[in-house]
């Protein structure tokens, strides 16, 4: 059996099997290989029905019967009710306060029910079990995988359980990949880590990794493959990184050399003092910009902690400088002075260029209107500035009045960009399309972009090799581990303090008894002029036949809710990632303005917002969100110097629950809370894993610091 055959030839598939496999990815006999184990299941937590104890927690599996909603004789709550079946017996299981239960299984479907084993007078219950639909019974729990009849308990590990769809499942995958193993098409294999990498570390072959990994003797056979695999993804992308940083060090760029006093005087221009974190970036950065290959610099601050001053002061230092002579010569480009709204004659700045990506157009309006106040204080002259996104085009300062902006053309402001007239343009995605040419571009700044990789990179690179100096900034707190395996191609600098006079913003965890209580502290704050923002996990209700959609509040509906019921008095707006742009930029407009007091919206809100009225935030589902990105969400209301207030709405009441979000008011930074929830959530459940392009695998390495830094030794 050679690697690269396609299953379907190898293996007699059905129909069914076929559109699963291709479902989940799996075309060749490597790829199903690498089809790892999520986790592998202890027998002994799997009993048949009949041997079940009261007050045991089990796994049962089972065919589902008979669903039911019945209201209690005395309490009157609902409940949904059925029994389970298995060779050996039945049981029943009993749903309190969760009627929907009942139209969530099917009679006759195959189910995991996992939870506690009750008893009362009519006999033994599954109490509010945890369940999971199944397409089949699982390997029969009375013929091991590894014979444990003739083992010790104790040695004992489990069956492999693997990702399924309908069509297949862990039983077939284990048989299949068994076959191969048999075949000996592991000898086929290369082991793409060095032996002394391997050694060093003490890794297992590739070749042993495979077999442990899929078929266990026990738990340190499937711990040691695990972590071979999780060292190999991390290595890989290492490599991967170290790489695009080594290709792009080969370009050419601009030397840009400020003097102190000219960044001092700039910064003076801020309604803050730059803290010591901000001024030991600025250096950095400005000592990166004077090398002669391009910066690649990601900037990492909480929201609040001033990334957008660094990255003006270091597009001050840009459009400040003149290019070389030759420069100017291989890129010399027409006049356009003479067009209307046309740029200033008596300008004095040096023609290097800043390109300024935000994700949204909001954030790019906002930054525009930002460095509009930077860079143009009453004593000193204009810089022109240009916005360009998908709605539009603006220009200040305007011809007709030079203390506001203009809308203009495309293909103006286009123009004006190509012959280096404009300095700084600040837009979204479209800044790299092909349409938009600078005439010396010299710096790039990324404004909470995850993904700009190579490709884009690549795009920016101009004919003669020279290549923009690129600074990447996020406020999305990342654990250390994941930013040095992500961006391993990128130096990294932290914000980790806020500006002076910021208040902290105090933070609580509402329960449901105490929410009408919580209305009223929010309604005084309402009444001194402030503005509030309701964060909901949806946008519309959700439908109540799907599976883990009830008890989710949305948007639309809670603005309604609040409107009828709590702020009848107040305006309450609504925003979420289904609304038009123009619809969007109007409530927004409305919200900063005043018209709208209370904003309802989804985490359309956690990046580009910036209200400073508005100080106090509802976050509704608050256990369905990261501590991360509660973090980010509570951000918004600490634009001021007003005291803010985050309220975080839960409904699970578990322990753990509370106990995850209690550290939103003790973590000292969202960096803290990044680490935290990357340890107390499992691998894989990390907010947004997914973007990282990191398999769950892999993101059991980023819990591992040892094993980073291993892997990037290793790379470099």
């Amino acid at each position: 059996m050679e690697l690269q055959n396609k299953l379907e030839l190898k293996f007699r598939l059905d129909v069914n099997q076929k559109r699963a496999l291709h479902k989940l990815k799996l075309f060749s006999v490597a790829d199903l290989l690498f089809h790892f184990p999520v986790r592998y299941g202890h027998i002994s937590e799997i009993k048949p029905i009949s041997q079940l104890i009261a007050g045991e927690f089990t796994t049962v599996y089972g065919r589902f019967w008979s669903p039911d909603i019945k209201r209690g004789w005395k309490s009157k709550v609902l409940r949904a009710e059925g029994e389970v079946i298995d060779e050996t017996g039945k049981i029943k299981v009993v749903w309190f306060n969760q009627a929907y239960v009942a139209k969530m299984i099917h009679s006759g479907q195959f189910v995991e029910f996992t939870g506690k084993v009750m008893e009362n007078k009519r006999g033994k219950y599954l109490a509010n079990p945890e369940f999971k639909k199944i397409d089949s019974m699982p390997i029969d729990i009375h013929n091991s995988l590894f014979n444990f009849e003739k083992k010790k308990q104790s040695e004992v590990f489990g069956f492999p359980v693997y990702i399924e769809t309908r069509g297949i499942t862990s039983k077939w995958f284990y048989h299949t990949i068994l076959k191969i193993i048999k075949d000996k098409t592991l000898d086929k294999l290369t082991d793409y880590i060095p032996k002394e990498i391997l050694d060093k570390y003490h890794l297992p072959s590739i070749k042993s990794a495979l077999f442990w990994i899929h078929s266990p003797k026990n738990a340190k056979d499937a711990e040691s493959a695990r972590k071979r695999f999780a060292f190999e993804e991390v290595f890989c992308i290492q490599l991967e990184r170290q790489h695009d940083k080594f290709e792009y060090r080969k370009n050419k760029s601009f030397q840009i050399k400020t003097e102190e006093k000219n960044v001092a005087e700039f910064l003076r221009r801020f309604p803050f003092s730059a803290t010591n974190s901000q001024k030991k970036s600025i250096a950095t950065v400005l000592s990166d910009l004077a090398k002669n290959f391009p910066m690649s610099r990601l900037l990492e601050g909480d929201v609040g902690s001033g990334k957008t001053a660094v990255a003006a002061t270091t597009a001050y230092a840009v459009v400040n400088t003149r290019p070389p002579k030759n420069s100017m010569k291989l890129c010399e480009g027409p006049s356009s002075t003479s067009v209307e709204d046309g740029p200033s004659q008596a300008q004095t700045f040096g023609n290097l260029q800043v390109a300024y990506m935000a994700p949204t157009e909001i954030l790019a309006a906002q930054h525009f209107e930002s460095f509009i106040k930077y860079f143009n204080p009453p004593a000193g002259g204009p810089i022109n500035i240009g916005l360009i996104t998908g709605s539009g085009c603006r220009k200040f300062p305007s011809k007709l009045d030079s203390t506001s902006w203009t809308n203009i053309s495309r293909a103006q402001l286009l123009k004006w960009v190509a012959n280096g007239e404009i300095p700084i343009l600040i837009g979204t995605h479209v800044l790299i399309q092909k349409s938009v040419k600078f005439k010396n571009l010299a710096l790039v700044v990324i404004d909470e972009q995850h993904r700009f990789g190579t490709a884009q990179r690549r795009k920016l690179v101009r004919k003669d090799g020279v290549a923009p100096h690129l600074l990447s900034m996020t406020a999305t707190p990342i654990p250390r581990t994941l930013a040095l395996t992500i961006y391993g191609d990128l130096d990294l600098s932290l914000l980790d303090e806020m500006p002076a006079g910021r208040k902290q913003i105090l933070t609580e965890i509402i329960t449901p008894d105490k929410r009408e209580n919580t209305y009223e502290e929010i309604r005084k704050e309402l009444k001194n002029g402030r503005q509030l923002y309701v964060i909901c996990p949806r946008i519309f209700e959700p439908d109540p036949e799907k599976e883990l959609a009830l008890n989710v509040k949305s948007a639309t509906e809670e603005a309604k809710r609040l409107k009828k019921e709590v702020f009848r008095e107040y305006e309450i707006g609504v925003l979420h990632s289904k609304m038009s742009k123009e619809k969007k930029e109007e409530v927004m407009e409305d919200f900063t303005g005043g018209k709208i007091h209370i904003l309802c919206a989804t985490s359309v809100v956690e990046v580009g917002v910036n209200v400073p009225n508005a100080t106090i935030i509802i976050i509704e589902g608050a256990e369905r969100f990261g501590l991360a990105q509660l973090h980010q969400l509570r951000g918004r209301v600490i634009r001021s110097t007003h005291q803010a207030y985050c309220y975080i709405f839960a409904e699970a009441k578990s322990d753990k629950t509370i106990a995850r979000l209690k550290a939103l008011k003790t973590a000292k930074n969202g960096f803290e809370l990044a680490e935290l929830d990357l340890t107390l959530r499992g691998a894989g459940e990390l907010g947004g894993t997914k973007q990282w392009g990191i398999t769950d695998l892999g993101m059991e390495a980023i819990k591992n610091i040892k094993m980073v830094e291993a892997a990037r030794t290793e790379a470099i």
